[in-house]
């Protein structure tokens, strides 16, 4: 079989792949054993073996101990809805995070005091190792984890404060908005920035799936005015979830 300019293990895969967008491999079925790729291909064994390798870092398959690799089932997206900041209101995170007043979900957050990073220490506009506080957050939808957040947000701003915990004291799990104007500062504009990545093997753990799956990342900044107060990367399985985003029109 010719192969062209293409490595043959992508000729492979991609033919593998489109059987199993056609549904001539349905879910569940047993992927072609590395035995029949390389007869029905005429390809080496280390070419079938790349092309299932690349299937499964697509997330296409899945290798099920002492019985195969099978190809997995591709759950309906689901939404995930957007809109910019939300205003005062009893916003709790889960609301920052999901607008969508449909879907009901839960939130367990942890906090811890930290040197800022120099990627945060720039999204925030302070120096490396300025003390922030850190939250991570899982979010849940029923009893299913669908998105992760780490949040920063600089000591100097909320330090000695009441809101310095963002899960403790008077406004315990209210949203950053929220938060902020109760010690006089004025959230009035929110950056986000969506990319994709592989999966990190802690964050596979709590969302399901598997390491070097892909993940949407919004990156987000609070603003008041030029000043930003917090940012937060959020964490969402790509396979799983769509973003969507509802904006006002000025």
């Amino acid at each position: 079989m010719p192969f062209g300019e293409q490595p043959a293990y992508l000729k492979v895969a991609d033919d593998l792949r489109q059987q199993i967008a056609d549904g001539t491999l349905p879910p569940h079925t047993r992927l072609p054993s590395q035995a029949s790729i390389r007869a029905q291909y005429g390809v080496s064994d280390t070419v079938a073996l790349e092309a299932r390798k690349v299937l499964m870092a697509e997330g296409l398959v899945e290798g099920r101990s002492g019985s195969g690799t099978y190809v997995r089932e591709r759950p309906a997206p689901r939404r995930i809805s957007r809109s910019g900041y939300r205003t005062m209101g009893e916003c709790s995170p889960f609301r920052q995070e999901q607008t969508d007043e449909r879907v009901r979900g839960t939130w367990e957050g942890r906090s811890e005091r930290v040197p800022a990073g120099e990627a945060v220490a720039e999204r925030l506009a302070i120096s490396p190792r300025d003390a922030v506080m850190c939250t991570r957050y899982v979010f849940r939808s029923g009893n299913e984890p669908v998105m992760l957040s780490t949040s920063w947000e600089p000591l100097a701003v909320t330090g000695r404060t009441p809101v310095m915990l963002p899960e403790e004291g008077p406004l315990a799990g209210r949203g950053v908005v929220e938060r902020m104007a109760a010690i006089d500062i004025q959230v009035d504009n929110v950056a986000e920035e969506v990319g994709a990545r592989p999966a990190l093997a802690a964050e596979a753990r709590v969302l399901g799936g598997l390491a070097g799956h892909p993940v949407l990342v919004i990156t987000r900044t609070y603003r008041a005015g030029g000043l930003p107060v917090e940012t937060a990367d959020v964490v969402i399985p790509a396979d799983r979830f769509r973003i969507a985003y509802h904006l006002p029109v000025r």
